[in-house]
């Protein structure tokens, strides 16, 4: 078997920059079992698998090193990408996914995700988790899958610096922990993520948190739109907009490698 393959740095647009991902075209989904092994052998934060259905719409599942994902937004906007590139003509397309149909148009030099808002809620700090994490103080909330924690500067959100083996025991059951910030020059707010219990140390540029953060931020900062920046190592870029339950990321992509995977 020849499965087309794309390697695409997303929230960037710059090569070496962003968050990578894996995009595999597939006229049928493989096992289960062989996905997960080819996003293991990638080693990117997601590989995403696509298959077109009669419809013309898509089928859309997304793999970490470790496990099979419910959302993921950078391995989204980087299977538009590709489908841009190999000039698909219907657009919006539409992705059938674990979180039910998500869009992705084409936005100036970039494309924009239609994904369901996850607002936080508050739930009981945890001591445990904010030492994990090496902080000694934050606003600790709950999304439908994440932990988020609220800091009170830029250089707070740079400074975490967490022990991922006691961060990972934490996580069972969980997606990750994600540390904010309101932002400086420029972005609204700022971000890191943090999933090694899904098999990622630190993810450097992600969508789906934006789901949970946009309307967190717009309520505090009183404003629908906003610029997003997320403070890993390689960095990241985005912005989002709030309209009602949903959250429109925005975002630029770069192509690094294409070829095939051959089985």
């Amino acid at each position: 078997m020849s499965i087309p393959y794309y390697h695409v740095d997303v929230f960037t647009t710059e090569i070496f920059a962003g968050n990578p991902a894996g995009v595999c075209i597939c006229s049928a989904f493989p096992a289960a079992e062989t996905m997960q092994r080819i996003a293991a052998e990638n080693r990117h934060s997601e590989t995403a698998f696509v298959v077109q259905r009669p419809d013309r719409h898509f089928d859309l599942r997304w793999f970490t090193p470790k496990v099979e994902d419910d959302l993921c937004g950078h391995a989204t906007l980087a299977a538009g990408f590709v489908l841009d590139r190999r000039a698909y003509p219907d657009w919006p397309l539409v992705f059938h996914t674990r979180s039910g149909a998500l869009t992705v148009d084409r936005d100036g030099d970039g494309f924009a995700m239609d994904f369901p808002a996850r607002p936080p809620q508050t739930c009981e700090p945890s001591s445990e988790l904010l030492a994990a994490l090496g902080l000694s103080h934050g606003t600790m909330m709950r999304s439908l899958r994440d932990y988020m924690v609220v800091v009170d500067s830029v250089d707070a959100v740079r400074r975490v610096s967490p022990d991922l083996a006691r961060l990972e025991r934490l996580e069972s059951g969980i997606g990750g922990v994600i540390v904010t910030a309101a932002g400086t020059d420029g972005a609204d707010y700022v971000c890191r993520f943090f999933p090694p219990a899904v098999g990622i140390a630190e993810d450097p540029a992600t969508g789906s948190i934006q789901c949970t953060l946009a309307p967190y931020w717009a309520g505090v900062l009183g404003k629908e739109t906003l610029s997003v920046r997320q403070l890993s190592t390689r960095g990241g870029a985005m912005r989002c907009q709030v309209k009602g339950d949903r959250v429109v990321i925005s975002g630029a992509a770069r192509l690094y490698l294409q070829g095939s995977i051959e089985l």
